[in-house]
Order: C-alpha cells, then sequence, then structure tokens
C-alpha cells in the first residue's frame, strides 16, 4: 500500500508519519505545499491512500485536485472548524481532527482497508466539498421553537433550552424550568438547524446548549457525563468517539 501525507508543517507531518508507520504502514512521501503536491502527482504513481491537510502555507489542498485527476483514497486532517466537521459528516467523508489521536488513526485506516477490500472507493466531489468549507454560506439558525400544548401554541426559545433528547422513538425539548415539551422532528434533523457553536451532540441520545453545562466529570471506559441543572431523568454521556471532538467544541 503506497501512503502520501500532505501537510505543510514539517514536524506534524513527520509525527503523523511515526503514527502510521506504528499501524504497521509504510509512508513513501511527505509533501508539505500545493506546488510541491502537484509537481509530484504529475511525476509519480498516485499513492492509495492520502493524507490531507486542507490548509497548506500556498493556498488550500483542493487546489492540487482542480490540477491533477487524483482518484486515491483521502483522509483529510483537520483543525476544530464546525463548518468543516458539519460538511464531513454530512457527506460520510473521512477525517482525523488535530492533534491526532493514535486510536482515532487506527480507526480511520481499518475502516479505509474494509472500504478497499469491498473495492467501493468512494470517489470524492472536491469542488462540491471545497464549496462548503470555503464559502460556508451565512446561516440562519433556529431561534425558537413553536409548541402545541393541549389546545395553545407555545412559543420556547433557544435561550430557554437545557437540552434535546430522545426517549421511545419521541424527540423531546426540555426547558431551565425543568419542563418537557415533544418534537415533531428527529435528533438528526435538529442537528443541521442548531448553531454548532451552541450546540452539541453528545451521544446517540442528546443534544446539548454549552450554557446548559454546569459540570463535567470522568465517566468509564474514557467518557465524560455531563451534569445539567435540572434534567436528571438519565445520565448525560459524551460517548467515547465524540470525547475529543467535545472537548475542542468547549475549547
Amino acid at each position: 500500500m503506497k501512503i502520501v501525507i500532505i501537510e505543510d508543517e514539517k514536524p506534524a507531518a513527520r509525527l503523523l508519519q511515526r503514527k502510521v508507520e506504528k499501524l504497521g504502514l509504510q509512508v513513501n512521501t511527505l509533501l508539505h505545499s500545493v506546488e510541491e503536491s502537484i509537481d509530484w502527482f504529475q511525476n509519480n504513481a498516485h499513492p492509495d491512500l492520502i493524507f490531507l491537510d486542507i490548509q497548506l502555507s500556498d493556498g488550500l489542498s483542493f487546489e492540487i485536485f482542480e490540477s491533477i485527476d487524483i482518484n486515491s483514497a483521502v483522509i483529510f486532517t483537520t483543525a476544530y472548524d464546525e463548518y468543516a466537521l458539519r460538511a464531513f459528516k454530512l457527506n460520510s467523508i473521512d477525517y482525523l481532527l488535530k492533534p491526532i489521536d493514535e486510536d482515532d488513526l487506527e480507526i480511520a485506516v481499518n475502516k479505509f482497508k474494509a472500504r478497499n477490500s469491498n473495492a467501493s472507493n468512494l470517489s470524492l466531489d472536491f469542488e462540491m466539498i471545497k464549496k462548503m468549507l470555503v464559502n460556508p454560506v451565512d446561516r440562519v439558525f433556529k431561534k425558537r421553537f413553536t409548541i402545541k400544548v393541549g389546545q395553545q401554541l407555545k412559543m420556547i426559545t433557544i435561550d430557554e433550552i437545557e437540552c434535546f433528547y430522545s426517549e421511545n422513538k419521541g424527540t423531546y425539548l426540555h426547558t431551565f424550568d425543568n419542563r418537557n415539551y415533544l418534537l415533531d422532528v428527529t435528533l438528526e434533523q435538529l442537528e443541521n438547524e442548531l448553531d454548532p457553536q451552541n450546540f452539541y451532540r453528545v451521544s446517540r441520545k442528546f443534544i446539548i446548549p454549552m450554557k446548559a453545562i454546569k459540570e463535567i466529570q470522568i465517566y468509564s471506559n474514557s467518557r465524560l457525563k455531563v451534569i445539567l441543572p435540572t434534567y436528571k431523568e438519565d445520565e448525560v454521556i459524551v460517548s467515547r468517539e465524540k470525547v475529543a471532538e467535545f472537548k475542542s467544541w468547549i475549547g
């Protein structure tokens, strides 16, 4: 398997190389700029896998793909950026969050191997990804919810919400005054309607706002437990695979 790392920070590139090689793989080439990468791809056989930093010293790495038709599998490496992560997740694109965790790296590589063995490599639409990352539209996120309560409609603003949770196939909104309201949307739909700077999906069951976090406790199996002001019906646990991203989100 041929592997190329494209990363403008040479110490970071060498560190990633060591981590990849600890998994029993060989990194064949390190590239550090758009210009160097274009020249290399014009004169060499393309690799099976590319670890690709988005922002390089002389431009965005997407410029490489505008000049060269590359069919290699790509795992993006990126610093925390809510727009980038949302774009990657919505399009099932593989990425690693810097600083790169060895466990996350192993999961990403194993995922690539499994996909490669099934001969089902995804061809990426780099132009589409570039548009989502470089020119994110000014989004209008949800500011309030209108909920039917008996024969009346009640308006609840975003600032009143302590968390969203799913239970028995229903989705609920829980307010700071300790009330629950049934919604007619899924948590997946809510994820796309809420400002990712202020709301985070900590698990399959919960979306919480930053302002509702009262306390964060170390929990079993490398997970975290979030204490909210009034919600006590169930433990709010940050799933293990989301811990690193959650820590980046809270800063």
